[in-house]
């Protein structure tokens, strides 16, 4: 009889727990699923959730919709508010993993719409840093023209002007980075050493 009484009573915490899920929790889920109505409404009903955050790793919605590409989810997203410079728990904002990932429509419109282009990771890597190791010219003059501290070294103190050299003083890397850096961002600048708050 007591066994019975405490599996009922671990059935009845069971189905406590899957009906207490966080707004937040249904919010990105609801994000992941692309279910459209249900993150209309919940936007609706309270805006600041388009910011809310995966308490396993800090994601937000943006996070999510770079994942997949999703230019049409992005513009969505930042439309109703959603802040481009939420790290997760490894310091990467959203313009860092669409780097990562190559996906240059989805850094663009990061950049366009608040993105911060000298924001680190743990690891002190700006989205610059990332675009040099993939050797991704094209985002690297996007990330220059808007700012991009070609200076700004990673927490093994090479920055992504570094980087570059590797291939030679020469190299078309280090072209790139001469001929778009901008003002703001001067190749002799100060370093900065690990992630920005």
């Amino acid at each position: 009889m007591a066994a019975a009484g405490l599996a009922a009573g671990s059935l009845a915490t069971g189905a406590a727990a899957q009906t207490g899920f966080s707004e937040g929790y249904k919010f990105l889920e609801s994000v992941k699923k692309k279910e459209g109505e249900e993150v209309e409404q919940a936007i609706m009903s309270t805006p600041l959730i388009v910011n809310s955050r995966d308490v396993t790793s800090g994601e937000t919605a943006l996070h999510i919709v770079v994942q997949r590409r999703d230019i049409t989810w992005l513009r969505y997203l930042v439309q109703k508010g959603a802040e481009p410079n939420l790290a997760d728990d490894h310091g990467r904002t959203p313009l860092q993993q669409a780097v990562n990932l190559g996906w240059r429509d989805g850094a663009i419109y990061l950049i366009e719409n608040g993105a911060r282009t000298n924001d680190s990771n743990d690891a002190g890597e700006t989205p610059l840093i990332s675009a040099v190791h993939r050797r991704d010219t094209e985002l690297m003059k996007a990330l220059l023209k808007a700012g991009a501290d070609p200076s700004r070294t990673d927490n093994s103190g090479r920055s992504a002007r570094d980087y570059a050299e590797l291939n030679g003083k020469d190299s078309y890397l280090v072209k790139v980075i001469d001929d778009n850096v901008t003002e703001g961002a001067s190749k002799n600048s100060k370093p900065v050493y690990g992630p920005t708050f």
